[in-house]
């Protein structure tokens, strides 16, 4: 196998690079993840949840809106790193050519590739964070569990955004990424236990979902809200990390051969 030049701390350059371009709009970034929560919480919470009721989950009785506000979170997660790391690296790479001028430096391919989805990983975090603050206004989030999110949001964040920065470098054009949303993300976003019990599907469902990483950030996301956490906890930490451990070097070597012709 190929030796790779060592990765090494200054893919901080690039995440810095990033975020002086976020200071920028700064305030129109901060609007989604402040208003997505309200949106959400008034449409379930005052429409669908009088009609639901109570929701038993793992022996325990919780609202409707206790149920599903941690699954906000835990899709925002998800998707604000992957689409970051898809749809926006794009973009820089194919567009702005960001990338090629990046390459012009002593920055190596996995430097600058690193970045990126640390990137996708720190506005993760950000979005996270902002919707904690909404969420603890209607008492939906227990403290001090409940800052184990903003470290949770990082593990996420590098998970999907590296899955997403693999889509990125194996799409021809930025049309073709509405596949691995379809396909990748749109299943998860409704089958990994984010609206409704996982008790509720037949079981082949049930192991389908418990193979999607969403269903285990989501499980994270709401024992941590909620104030509850287990052993059960520790398995889907371990899963989260492997995934992210298995895709960071496909997306760095993917990257590679996309640009480096």
């Amino acid at each position: 196998m190929k030796a790779y030049p060592p990765l090494s701390l200054r893919f901080i350059r690039v995440w810095q690079r990033h975020l002086t371009a976020y200071r920028r709009s700064w305030k129109i970034s901060f609007i989604p993840p402040l208003l997505e929560p309200l949106f959400y919480l008034l449409a379930f919470g005052v429409g669908l949840s009088g009609l639901v009721g109570n929701i038993r989950y793992q022996g325990e009785e919780l609202s409707y809106v206790r149920f599903i506000a941690p699954a906000l979170i835990a899709i925002t997660i998800m998707n604000s790193a992957f689409f970051e790391n898809t749809y926006s690296s794009f973009v820089r790479m194919y567009y702005y050519r960001t990338f090629d001028a990046m390459m012009a430096t002593p920055l190596t391919v996995e430097e600058i590739i690193t970045g990126e989805i640390v990137w996708g990983a720190t506005k993760s975090v950000i979005a996270t964070a902002l919707m904690m603050v909404v969420l603890s206004v209607f008492g939906l989030i227990r403290y001090p569990e409940g800052l184990l999110l903003i470290p949770l949001a990082f593990l996420g964040g590098i998970a999907f955004g590296a899955a997403g920065m693999i889509c990125t470098a194996i799409v021809p054009n930025i049309d073709l990424l509405n596949l691995p949303v379809f396909l990748f993300i749109t299943p998860m976003f409704l089958f990994a236990g984010t609206f409704f019990p996982l008790e509720n599907l037949p079981l082949w469902a049930q192991w389908t979902a418990a193979a999607m990483p969403l269903t285990h950030l989501v499980n994270l996301a709401r024992g941590f809200s909620c104030g509850r956490i287990g052993a059960s906890d520790l398995t889907g930490l371990a899963y989260l990390a492997v995934f992210a451990a298995a895709v960071f070097p496909v997306a760095l070597h993917r990257m590679r051969r996309r640009l480096i012709k």
